[in-house]
Protein backbone atom coordinates (compact mmCIF):
# COMPACT_ATOMS: atom_id res chain seq x y z
CA UNK A 1 0.00 0.00 0.00
CA UNK A 2 1.16 3.54 -0.67
CA UNK A 3 2.17 5.63 2.33
CA UNK A 4 -0.07 8.52 1.26
CA UNK A 5 -3.27 6.47 1.28
CA UNK A 6 -2.59 3.81 3.92
CA UNK A 7 -3.86 6.13 6.64
CA UNK A 8 -7.24 6.57 4.92
CA UNK A 9 -8.51 3.06 5.69
CA UNK A 10 -8.64 1.06 8.96
CA UNK A 11 -5.49 -0.65 10.16
CA UNK A 12 -7.00 -4.13 9.83
CA UNK A 13 -6.88 -3.84 6.04
CA UNK A 14 -3.08 -3.79 6.12
CA UNK A 15 -2.65 -7.54 6.78
CA UNK A 16 -4.98 -8.17 3.84
CA UNK A 17 -2.75 -5.99 1.69
CA UNK A 18 0.34 -7.94 2.76
CA UNK A 19 -1.46 -11.23 2.09
CA UNK A 20 -2.61 -10.21 -1.40
CA UNK A 21 0.86 -8.90 -2.27
CA UNK A 22 2.46 -12.14 -1.04
CA UNK A 23 -0.01 -14.19 -3.08
CA UNK A 24 0.71 -12.08 -6.16
CA UNK A 25 4.40 -12.98 -5.78
CA UNK A 26 3.63 -16.69 -6.22
CA UNK A 27 4.30 -18.25 -9.65
CA UNK A 28 1.32 -18.29 -11.95
CA UNK A 29 1.45 -22.08 -11.98
CA UNK A 30 0.68 -22.04 -8.25
CA UNK A 31 -2.01 -19.38 -8.65
CA UNK A 32 -3.73 -21.49 -11.29
CA UNK A 33 -4.01 -24.18 -8.63
CA UNK A 34 -5.86 -21.63 -6.52
CA UNK A 35 -7.99 -20.82 -9.56
CA UNK A 36 -9.09 -24.45 -9.67
CA UNK A 37 -10.37 -24.10 -6.09
CA UNK A 38 -12.12 -20.82 -6.96
CA UNK A 39 -13.72 -22.50 -9.97
CA UNK A 40 -15.23 -25.30 -7.91
CA UNK A 41 -16.34 -22.84 -5.24
CA UNK A 42 -18.05 -20.46 -7.68
CA UNK A 43 -19.54 -23.08 -9.99
CA UNK A 44 -20.63 -25.75 -7.51
CA UNK A 45 -20.27 -24.39 -3.96
CA UNK A 46 -21.59 -20.85 -3.86
CA UNK A 47 -23.10 -21.21 -7.35
CA UNK A 48 -22.03 -17.61 -7.91
CA UNK A 49 -24.74 -15.76 -9.84
CA UNK A 50 -25.71 -19.06 -11.44
CA UNK A 51 -29.17 -17.83 -12.40
CA UNK A 52 -27.80 -14.68 -14.03
CA UNK A 53 -25.17 -16.63 -15.99
CA UNK A 54 -27.64 -19.21 -17.33
CA UNK A 55 -30.29 -16.63 -18.20
CA UNK A 56 -27.76 -14.49 -20.07
CA UNK A 57 -26.48 -17.51 -21.99
CA UNK A 58 -29.94 -18.85 -22.90
CA UNK A 59 -31.05 -15.45 -24.21
CA UNK A 60 -27.79 -14.83 -26.07
CA UNK A 61 -27.61 -18.26 -27.72
CA UNK A 62 -31.18 -19.43 -28.33
CA UNK A 63 -29.88 -21.92 -30.89
CA UNK A 64 -27.87 -23.86 -28.27
CA UNK A 65 -29.25 -26.85 -26.43
CA UNK A 66 -29.50 -27.03 -22.63
CA UNK A 67 -26.41 -29.25 -22.57
CA UNK A 68 -24.44 -26.77 -24.68
CA UNK A 69 -25.48 -23.90 -22.43
CA UNK A 70 -24.24 -25.83 -19.39
CA UNK A 71 -20.89 -26.45 -21.10
CA UNK A 72 -20.48 -22.76 -21.91
CA UNK A 73 -21.39 -21.86 -18.32
CA UNK A 74 -18.82 -24.34 -17.01
CA UNK A 75 -16.22 -22.84 -19.34
CA UNK A 76 -17.10 -19.35 -18.14
CA UNK A 77 -16.55 -20.20 -14.47
CA UNK A 78 -13.17 -21.74 -15.26
CA UNK A 79 -12.17 -18.76 -17.38
CA UNK A 80 -13.34 -16.29 -14.72
CA UNK A 81 -11.39 -18.09 -11.98
CA UNK A 82 -8.22 -17.85 -14.07
CA UNK A 83 -8.80 -14.15 -14.78
CA UNK A 84 -9.16 -13.45 -11.05
CA UNK A 85 -5.73 -14.86 -10.22
CA UNK A 86 -4.21 -13.26 -13.33
CA UNK A 87 -5.48 -9.86 -12.23
CA UNK A 88 -3.99 -10.43 -8.78
CA UNK A 89 -0.70 -11.49 -10.40
CA UNK A 90 -0.53 -8.10 -12.12
CA UNK A 91 0.47 -6.72 -8.71
CA UNK A 92 3.86 -8.44 -9.10
CA UNK A 93 4.07 -9.46 -12.76
CA UNK A 94 7.27 -8.34 -14.48
CA UNK A 95 7.19 -6.33 -17.68
CA UNK A 96 9.10 -9.08 -19.49
CA UNK A 97 6.61 -11.75 -18.49
CA UNK A 98 3.60 -9.65 -19.45
CA UNK A 99 5.17 -8.97 -22.86
CA UNK A 100 5.63 -12.71 -23.29
CA UNK A 101 2.04 -13.47 -22.35
CA UNK A 102 0.24 -10.69 -24.25
CA UNK A 103 0.93 -10.29 -27.96
CA UNK A 104 -0.30 -7.51 -30.22
CA UNK A 105 -1.06 -8.99 -33.63
CA UNK A 106 -1.23 -5.64 -35.46
CA UNK A 107 0.21 -2.87 -33.25
CA UNK A 108 0.67 -0.62 -36.27
CA UNK A 109 -3.10 -0.02 -36.49
CA UNK A 110 -2.95 1.96 -33.26
CA UNK A 111 0.63 3.19 -33.58
CA UNK A 112 0.08 5.01 -36.85
CA UNK A 113 -1.96 7.71 -35.09
CA UNK A 114 0.79 8.78 -32.70
CA UNK A 115 3.05 10.59 -35.22
CA UNK A 116 -0.08 12.47 -36.30
CA UNK A 117 -0.56 13.72 -32.72
CA UNK A 118 -4.06 12.29 -32.73
CA UNK A 119 -5.91 11.05 -29.67
CA UNK A 120 -7.39 7.57 -30.02
CA UNK A 121 -10.33 6.10 -28.15
CA UNK A 122 -9.73 2.39 -27.70
CA UNK A 123 -13.02 0.59 -27.09
CA UNK A 124 -12.72 -2.59 -25.06
CA UNK A 125 -15.01 -4.97 -23.19
CA UNK A 126 -15.14 -7.52 -20.38
CA UNK A 127 -13.82 -10.28 -22.61
CA UNK A 128 -10.62 -12.24 -22.08
CA UNK A 129 -8.44 -10.62 -19.43
CA UNK A 130 -9.50 -6.99 -19.68
CA UNK A 131 -7.17 -5.85 -16.87
CA UNK A 132 -4.03 -7.04 -18.66
CA UNK A 133 -4.81 -5.06 -21.81
CA UNK A 134 -4.03 -1.57 -20.51
CA UNK A 135 -0.81 -2.61 -18.77
CA UNK A 136 0.35 -4.45 -21.89
CA UNK A 137 -0.47 -1.38 -24.01
CA UNK A 138 1.56 0.79 -21.61
CA UNK A 139 4.57 -1.42 -22.36
CA UNK A 140 3.92 -1.49 -26.11
CA UNK A 141 3.33 2.28 -26.34
CA UNK A 142 5.27 3.86 -23.43
CA UNK A 143 3.74 7.06 -22.09
CA UNK A 144 0.74 6.87 -24.41
CA UNK A 145 -1.72 4.45 -22.76
CA UNK A 146 -4.47 5.85 -20.56
CA UNK A 147 -7.69 4.32 -19.35
CA UNK A 148 -10.94 5.62 -17.90
CA UNK A 149 -12.02 3.92 -14.69
CA UNK A 150 -14.69 4.24 -12.01
CA UNK A 151 -13.05 4.77 -8.58
CA UNK A 152 -14.00 2.22 -5.93
CA UNK A 153 -15.78 3.39 -2.80
CA UNK A 154 -13.65 1.24 -0.49
CA UNK A 155 -10.37 3.18 0.01
CA UNK A 156 -8.31 0.03 0.58
CA UNK A 157 -9.36 -1.69 -2.64
CA UNK A 158 -9.21 1.62 -4.53
CA UNK A 159 -5.58 2.01 -3.46
CA UNK A 160 -4.71 -1.62 -4.16
CA UNK A 161 -6.27 -1.67 -7.63
CA UNK A 162 -4.83 1.74 -8.52
CA UNK A 163 -1.31 0.51 -7.80
CA UNK A 164 -1.97 -2.80 -9.56
CA UNK A 165 -3.20 -1.08 -12.70
CA UNK A 166 -0.52 1.64 -12.95
CA UNK A 167 2.69 -0.07 -11.80
CA UNK A 168 3.76 -0.89 -15.39
CA UNK A 169 3.19 2.62 -16.70
CA UNK A 170 -0.52 2.88 -17.50
CA UNK A 171 -2.26 6.14 -16.69
CA UNK A 172 -5.71 6.08 -15.09
CA UNK A 173 -8.35 8.76 -15.52
CA UNK A 174 -11.35 8.90 -13.16
CA UNK A 175 -14.58 8.71 -15.13
CA UNK A 176 -15.70 12.20 -14.11
CA UNK A 177 -12.37 13.67 -15.30
CA UNK A 178 -12.58 12.27 -18.85
CA UNK A 179 -13.39 15.57 -20.55
CA UNK A 180 -10.70 17.45 -18.66
CA UNK A 181 -8.14 14.79 -19.55
CA UNK A 182 -8.97 14.96 -23.27
CA UNK A 183 -8.66 18.75 -23.20
CA UNK A 184 -5.30 18.54 -21.43
CA UNK A 185 -3.97 16.03 -23.97
CA UNK A 186 -5.44 17.60 -27.08
CA UNK A 187 -3.15 17.26 -30.12
CA UNK A 188 -1.08 14.57 -28.39
CA UNK A 189 -0.61 11.06 -29.76
CA UNK A 190 -2.23 9.03 -27.01
CA UNK A 191 -4.85 6.38 -26.34
CA UNK A 192 -7.71 6.56 -23.90
CA UNK A 193 -9.33 3.22 -23.15
CA UNK A 194 -13.07 2.87 -22.53
CA UNK A 195 -14.79 -0.34 -21.40
CA UNK A 196 -17.85 0.17 -23.56
CA UNK A 197 -19.97 -2.91 -22.86
CA UNK A 198 -21.37 -2.04 -19.45
CA UNK A 199 -25.08 -1.75 -18.75
CA UNK A 200 -26.23 1.80 -19.42
CA UNK A 201 -29.32 2.90 -17.52
CA UNK A 202 -32.17 5.18 -18.61
CA UNK A 203 -30.47 8.14 -16.93
CA UNK A 204 -27.53 7.68 -19.31
CA UNK A 205 -29.71 8.18 -22.42
CA UNK A 206 -28.28 5.02 -24.00
CA UNK A 207 -28.19 3.86 -27.58
CA UNK A 208 -30.34 0.76 -28.06
CA UNK A 209 -29.50 -1.94 -30.57
CA UNK A 210 -30.00 -5.66 -31.06
CA UNK A 211 -27.02 -7.40 -29.47
CA UNK A 212 -26.83 -11.17 -29.01
CA UNK A 213 -30.53 -11.49 -29.90
CA UNK A 214 -31.56 -8.96 -27.24
CA UNK A 215 -32.57 -5.32 -27.12
CA UNK A 216 -29.48 -3.86 -25.45
CA UNK A 217 -28.53 -0.38 -24.17
CA UNK A 218 -25.01 0.95 -24.72
CA UNK A 219 -23.22 3.99 -23.35
CA UNK A 220 -22.74 6.65 -26.02
CA UNK A 221 -19.60 8.29 -24.61
CA UNK A 222 -17.43 7.16 -27.51
CA UNK A 223 -19.71 8.82 -30.07
CA UNK A 224 -19.82 12.08 -28.13
CA UNK A 225 -16.10 12.24 -27.34
CA UNK A 226 -15.04 11.36 -30.88
CA UNK A 227 -17.29 14.05 -32.30
CA UNK A 228 -16.20 16.72 -29.81
CA UNK A 229 -12.46 16.07 -29.93
CA UNK A 230 -12.15 14.47 -33.38
CA UNK A 231 -10.62 11.36 -31.87
CA UNK A 232 -9.87 8.27 -33.86
CA UNK A 233 -11.54 5.12 -32.54
CA UNK A 234 -10.21 1.55 -32.44
CA UNK A 235 -11.91 -1.63 -31.29
CA UNK A 236 -9.79 -3.82 -29.00
CA UNK A 237 -10.33 -7.54 -29.44
CA UNK A 238 -8.64 -10.01 -27.11
CA UNK A 239 -8.42 -13.78 -27.62
CA UNK A 240 -7.06 -16.34 -25.18
CA UNK A 241 -4.78 -18.68 -27.14
CA UNK A 242 -3.89 -20.85 -24.15
CA UNK A 243 -3.84 -20.54 -20.39
CA UNK A 244 -2.34 -17.19 -19.40
CA UNK A 245 -1.58 -16.15 -22.99
CA UNK A 246 -3.58 -13.68 -25.06
CA UNK A 247 -3.55 -12.12 -28.51
CA UNK A 248 -4.83 -8.55 -28.90
CA UNK A 249 -6.09 -7.39 -32.30
CA UNK A 250 -7.06 -3.84 -33.20
CA UNK A 251 -9.83 -2.92 -35.65
CA UNK A 252 -10.04 0.69 -36.79
CA UNK A 253 -13.55 2.06 -36.47
CA UNK A 254 -12.85 5.71 -37.31
CA UNK A 255 -9.74 7.61 -38.42
CA UNK A 256 -10.75 10.87 -36.73
CA UNK A 257 -10.29 12.90 -39.90
CA UNK A 258 -13.98 13.40 -40.53
CA UNK A 259 -16.55 14.35 -37.94
CA UNK A 260 -19.09 11.66 -37.14
CA UNK A 261 -22.47 12.97 -35.96
CA UNK A 262 -22.75 11.77 -32.39
CA UNK A 263 -26.51 11.31 -32.65
CA UNK A 264 -26.06 8.59 -35.30
CA UNK A 265 -24.06 6.40 -32.89
CA UNK A 266 -21.94 4.90 -35.66
CA UNK A 267 -19.05 4.05 -33.34
CA UNK A 268 -21.23 2.39 -30.73
CA UNK A 269 -23.00 0.33 -33.37
CA UNK A 270 -19.69 -0.74 -34.94
CA UNK A 271 -18.35 -1.65 -31.48
CA UNK A 272 -21.44 -3.76 -30.74
CA UNK A 273 -21.10 -5.70 -33.98
CA UNK A 274 -17.38 -6.40 -33.44
CA UNK A 275 -17.92 -7.51 -29.85
CA UNK A 276 -20.85 -9.71 -30.84
CA UNK A 277 -18.68 -11.57 -33.35
CA UNK A 278 -15.91 -12.08 -30.79
CA UNK A 279 -18.31 -13.39 -28.14
CA UNK A 280 -19.91 -15.79 -30.58
CA UNK A 281 -16.46 -17.09 -31.56
CA UNK A 282 -15.44 -17.73 -27.93
CA UNK A 283 -18.53 -17.57 -25.70
CA UNK A 284 -16.97 -18.84 -22.46
CA UNK A 285 -14.47 -15.98 -22.35
CA UNK A 286 -17.03 -13.25 -21.70
CA UNK A 287 -18.23 -11.95 -18.32
CA UNK A 288 -21.64 -13.62 -18.16
CA UNK A 289 -22.12 -13.01 -14.43
CA UNK A 290 -22.72 -9.31 -15.14
CA UNK A 291 -26.36 -8.28 -15.29
CA UNK A 292 -25.88 -6.79 -18.74
CA UNK A 293 -29.57 -6.79 -19.66
CA UNK A 294 -31.11 -5.57 -16.40
CA UNK A 295 -32.53 -2.45 -18.05
CA UNK A 296 -35.49 -2.57 -20.42
CA UNK A 297 -36.34 -0.04 -23.07
CA UNK A 298 -39.21 2.23 -22.16
CA UNK A 299 -42.04 1.93 -24.64
CA UNK A 300 -43.85 5.21 -25.06
CA UNK A 301 -47.45 5.00 -26.18
CA UNK A 302 -49.21 7.75 -28.05
CA UNK A 303 -51.99 9.46 -26.17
Amino acid sequence: MSKTTAATYPWYYRPLGWLLTAMASLPLAVLYGLARVLYWLMAYGLRYRRGVVLENLRNSFPEKSAEQIQLVAKGFYWHFAQVIVEILKLRALSAAELRRRVTFTNPEVLGRFFPLNRQVLTLGSHAGNWEWILSAAALEYPGRAGGVYKPLTNPFFEDFMLQLRTRLGAQLVPMLSTLRDLVQHRNQGRTLSLLSDQAAGPEDYPYWTNFLHQDTPFYTGADKLAAQFQCAAVYVGIRRVRRGHYHITFTELHDGLTKLPAEQHQLTEAFARQLERDIQASPSDYLWSHRRWKHKREVRTKK
